[in-house]
């Protein structure tokens, strides 16, 4: 991932670019995302959040190993999430998400409108150490499935910081102001109504194409001067799946791409 720019106002508005590649043997998945998110305190216990996210998907494929003679296609997302956080007292909070999505190959239309969000809880059981409990309607494996999500924090020492959990854990260790080193697992996914429904054999159609996949990678990034950091990436992608479903999850076709490791490098201006 190349982080292009990111611009953030002292009174709450946020504005990130961002340019992705992530190429497999026979597969090329190409992105550009951009987004915009404004968030308050409205007191001392509540903060609200708003943001709304555009992503345009092209994925480019080997013609020889697939059913296609179109060996490009493009998809697009739009995400509106909507975030309150509250806190009950000094241990104990609660957070609920409500979130939006738009995700259509070409032509948008309600059938390509989907509701997601959740709800968790927050407890600090020790001074630097806190547990997250929570459950959301998400698409981590490429459809809409409700799930738990957990995560385990702690404060190491001044230095360093562990989440552990699901779908997202990071061990993050900083030297000094201008370094920070990190170590991410996380599970992503999405999927994408089709304009028309792809015929794969004489029975076997598909109306959605859906992505998932688990990443872990390792980042070091630095403050070069002021506002302006480099990051560098390196890391492995695994169980990476490429498919075309019905409107239910189900695969109906398959396109097998290989697991395969990935190196970044990015750039980022945060005033």
């Amino acid at each position: 991932m190349i982080s292009i720019l990111k611009i953030t106002a002292q009174s709450g508005y946020s504005l990130e670019l961002n340019a992705n590649t992530i190429p497999t043997e026979e597969i090329t998945k190409n992105e550009t995302r951009i987004g915009f998110s404004f968030y308050s305190n409205l007191d001392s216990k509540n903060k609200i959040t708003n943001s709304i996210n555009y992503k345009n998907s092209g994925l480019k494929f080997n013609l020889d190993n697939y059913y296609s003679a179109d060996n490009r296609n493009n998809y697009n997302l739009i995400e509106y999430k909507l975030e309150f956080q509250h806190q009950l007292n000094k241990k104990v909070g609660l957070d609920f998400e409500f979130k939006t999505i738009a995700a259509f190959e070409n032509s948008l239309g309600l059938s390509d409108v989907g509701f997601f969000g959740g709800a968790g809880i927050h407890y600090s059981y020790a001074e630097k150490s806190s547990i997250y409990l929570g459950l959301k309607r998400i698409t981590l494996f490429g459809k809409a499935e409700v799930l738990p999500a957990i995560a385990f924090n702690s404060q190491l020492n001044a230095k360093t910081d562990l989440t552990v959990g699901f779908p997202y854990s990071k061990i993050q260790y900083s030297n000094n102001e201008r370094n920070v080193f990190s170590l991410r697992n996380t599970f992503d996914g999405e999927y994408y109504q089709l304009d028309q429904a792809k015929t794969i054999s004489s029975n076997i159609n598909a109306s959605r194409m859906s992505f998932s996949q688990m990443t872990t990678i390792l980042e070091y990034e630095r403050n070069v001067d002021g506002n302006w950091f480099m990051s560098f990436q390196g890391g492995h992608q695994f169980n990476k799946k490429y498919r075309l479903t019905d409107n239910r999850g189900t695969t109906k076709f398959n396109f097998d791409a290989n697991d395969g490791y990935l190196f970044n490098i990015g750039i980022k201006y945060k005033p």
